[in-house]
Parts: C-alpha cells; sequence; structure tokens
C-alpha cells in the first residue's frame, strides 16, 4: 500500500505534539544521546507556516542543542498569537530536562531570573548573554571590563582567518562579585540572578578590507569557570546557529515549508530534527546533504541509517 501526500498530510495535522515531542524524547534515549557539555538554547520561527485562513500566527519552537554532539535534545513549539512567548516555551523545555553536568547558554531574551533558577534547579549551570534589558547591570559589568587590566583580570586571546577577515577574541572572566553586593547594590543596582557565580566578556576586534570593527558582549554565568571554559562556551553556542538553523533552511528546506493547518507545522518541525539526529550520527565524514541523497538513492542505506534506532 503507498500511502499518497493528502494521507500523510491528515496524519501529521492530527498526530497530538505533545504526544510526538514525547517520543521524540524516548529516541534520544535509545541513541543514548548524552546532553552533558554545553547546550545551547535559541528559537526559530517557521517563516511560511503563518495560518491566515484560520488567522494564526506562524510557528516558533525554541531548541535545545548540544554544541559538542551538534544534535538536537530537545524541541518545544508555540505560537506568540496564543499569548505564549520564547521565554515561557524556553523554561517549560527546560524543565523537562537533566541538565546535571549541563551548561545552558542563550541569548539575552533567556537573562531572567525565573530562567536561571530553572536551570539551577534541573541541576545545571548557565551562560546567559548580558544587554540593556537588564540596563543598570549591564551598564555596570561594562564599567568593570573597561577597566579589566587594572583589576588584574587577563584575557585570553583567539585569532581565526577565513573569507576575507581576521578576528581576533580577548575573552575575559572575573569572579569577584563583592562589589555588587557593595556600596553598588546601596546606590540602586537591581538583586542579582540566582546563583550567579562569575562575570565575563568577549572583544571581538574584525578586520576586513581594511576597516576595522570592534563590538563587546556581555554575559553572566553561574558556574565559576575558567576563561578557557567560557571561550569554548560562546564558540560552541553559535554552532545552534551554523549546524542547526542553518542546516535545516537549507537542507532541509524549513524556511519555504507550507504546512499550515492544525498540528502538522510543529510535528514535522520536529521530524526534521529526529532525522537531523540520525543523519548527523551516521557517517560523520560525509556531510547532511550527501547523506539525504544516498538515503534517497538507496534503501539499503536507509535501512542502516534507520538501524540505529535498533
Amino acid at each position: 500500500m503507498k500511502w499518497g501526500h493528502d494521507t500523510f498530510s491528515r496524519v501529521f495535522r492530527l498526530l497530538d505534539p505533545e504526544a510526538f515531542a514525547q517520543c521524540f524524547g524516548r529516541f534520544l534515549e535509545e541513541m543514548n544521546q548524552d546532553s552533558r557539555g554545553i547546550m545551547a538554547i535559541d528559537g526559530k520561527t517557521l517563516r511560511r507556516s503563518y495560518d491566515a485562513a484560520a488567522n494564526r500566527s506562524p510557528l516558533e519552537a525554541v531548541t535545545a542543542f548540544s554544541a559538542e554532539g551538534g544534535v538536537v535534545l530537545g524541541h518545544k513549539g508555540y505560537r506568540s498569537g496564543d499569548g505564549d512567548s520564547e521565554i515561557t516555551a524556553a523554561r517549560a523545555l527546560l524543565a523537562c530536562l537533566d541538565l546535571r553536568g549541563v551548561l545552558v547558554t542563550a541569548d539575552a531574551i533567556h537573562c531572567q531570573d525565573e530562567t536561571a533558577r530553572t536551570v539551577l534547579e534541573q541541576g545545571g549551570d548557565y551562560l546567559l548573554a548580558l544587554k540593556d534589558n537588564r540596563p543598570a547591570l549591564h551598564s555596570e559589568v561594562a564599567k568593570l571590563f573597561e577597566a579589566a587590566e587594572s583589576h588584574g583580570i587577563e584575557p585570553l586571546v583567539t585569532t581565526d582567518k577565513g573569507h576575507g577577515r581576521i578576528e581576533v577574541r580577548r575573552h575575559y572572566v572575573s569572579h569577584d562579585l563583592s562589589w555588587l553586593s557593595g556600596p553598588k547594590a546601596a546606590a540602586g543596582l537591581p538583586e542579582l540572578p540566582p546563583g550567579l557565580g562569575c562575570l565575563a566578556m568577549v572583544e571581538a576586534e574584525v578586520t576586513r578590507n581594511g576597516k576595522t570593527t570592534i563590538t563587546r558582549r556581555h554575559y553572566l554565568g553561574s558556574a565559576k569557570m575558567s576563561v578557557q571554559r567560557f571561550a569554548e562556551a560562546v564558540r560552541g553556542h553559535w554552532r545552534i546557529e551554523n549546524s542547526l538553523h542553518w542546516v535545516l533552511d537549507e537542507t532541509f528546506d524549513e524556511d519555504r515549508a507550507r504546512n499550515r493547518a492544525d498540528n502538522a507545522p510543529e510535528n514535522l518541525a520536529v521530524l526534521r530534527k529526529l532525522a537531523l539526529n540520525l543523519l548527523r550520527n551516521a557517517r560523520r565524514d560525509l556531510s547532511i546533504s550527501l547523506k539525504r541523497k544516498r538515503v534517497g538513492w538507496s534503501n539499503q542505506i536507509a535501512y542502516d541509517i534507520l538501524g540505529q534506532m535498533r
């Protein structure tokens, strides 16, 4: 019996996305996907999933991604038009994960006390970008690192070359938080995130076509990490863009997927991530695109890749 396009459409529209996501979690356990290490949290919008007929906003999804293993560890879909947000979706996802031994990294939108508390309660540590959504704290941390050398904070310097540019990164970490609970606090500095253990900054100096730009990004962390570990975590966080979101858009054509009705967009988003995990674990010397083609060419290769689940 061959299933047609309409049959697949009906199945994915009617399938309960929560139950399907739970199956995805059990699949990860069967594949022995260890989440220990650096876990990046980030959101993505499926742009073509807007359902004009039902007046529904596009599907958005928060993903937990293993920066070292290159695989998806969790998924939580939501629609902002239904009153949800990336912040609440991320907290719901984190609350379902065992974070013992995990360093959770996230953008500044997640630099929230409740999110930090959720990570700690699940046994993990956090490294959260700090921007002007916490303006007073951001200002004070920026002032600290402007005078980093006078405070005895030595940088770890790394250099990358390629694509016509040279990027020099200087990483700083400070474990001295006493000044935040002294006169600064009395002057009205807001309450610190729970479990705060360090402050950090990375300064990126990029030279391209003879022009140089400098950007500084600040972070709050719960772990008393070394500057080397901080540099690894910052670099690892961006792999969710390069190794997940970019691959989903370029290889799986997710950004142009036109599934809109009912539960289909979220179920297919989970299915794409499940397929990506399978492909990434098989023949790591080949690209995802080439492995997808080989699966289409040969049933035996498809069986071998699916056989990882046994």
